[in-house]
């Protein structure tokens, strides 16, 4: 349906604004990926840059985010108009059908400036607490190449904090599993001591040989349990040792 309308720099029908929207849509998203990527690849580089000139942050993503924000600010012009339009169209289901692809236009610009909205405040947040480091180190007088020192030595000591956090789980898995086959060999060596009473008694030994047997059997209860101890103390000892 050619229907034309004058506009504020220029005139165009409705499939024109419909088409000038998505193709701004999609500038949009492939805008907003674009700068989303660059925002990983260059938190070092933008801490490097503050610390190495001593001056205040330029940010090189807030010309990137100004042009998105007019792409949305176009893009919602562009709603406006066609909403304007898709009103005056006489037949029902024409109506209908540019009734719908204005609001799927509509709530794509609105996810999009959420999104944008979103990585700016977390951008900005970032951009701060690099602001405030190099404040910080600068009243510090410390030179840039230190401060980085620094930076790489605090993500080492992170990296070998969880390192060690690794390895005492799996130690503590490992010593739960060794205790746990203790329990279960005692279970069993329980089981076994009661079957050999069962069968001595039905033998009809002397009481002095049940004693004997039971001391022995004493001995050897105190065996496993130092040996436990000794798992115990060498496991922590390992803990210690990681921290």
């Amino acid at each position: 349906m050619a229907m034309a309308v004058e506009v504020a720099g220029g005139g165009g029908t409705l499939s024109e604004f419909y088409q000038r929207s998505r193709r701004l849509l999609l500038k949009t998203r492939d805008g907003l990926e674009r700068l989303e990527r660059f925002e990983y690849t260059s938190s070092s580089s933008s801490s490097s840059s503050v610390l190495s000139s001593g001056a205040a942050l330029s940010d090189p993503s807030e010309k990137s985010v100004d042009g998105l924000r007019k792409d949305i600010s176009q893009i919602q012009s562009l709603c406006s108009e066609m909403e304007r339009l898709w009103r005056s169209i006489p037949a029902k289901s024409q109506r209908d059908l540019w009734k719908r692809k204005v609001e799927q236009v509509a709530e794509e610009v609105d996810s999009l400036k959420d999104s944008l909205d979103k990585y700016n405040l977390q951008h900005q947040r970032r951009m701060q607490e690099v602001r405030e480091r190099a404040e910080l180190l600068g009243r510090a007088s410390v030179d840039s190449s230190h401060v980085l020192r620094i930076f790489d030595d605090e993500a080492q000591a992170m990296q070998s904090a969880r390192s060690s956090s690794r390895m005492l789980e799996e130690t503590l898995a490992t010593g739960a599993a060794i205790l746990s086959k203790y329990s279960e060999q005692r279970d069993r060596l329980k089981r076994a001591q009661r079957k050999a009473l069962d069968v001595l008694n039905t033998l009809g030994l002397s009481n002095s040989v049940m004693r004997l047997i039971e001391k022995r059997n004493r001995v050897d209860r105190w065996i496993k349990c130092a040996g436990m101890i000794l798992t115990i103390i060498v496991l922590i000892f390992i803990w210690r040792w990681t921290r």
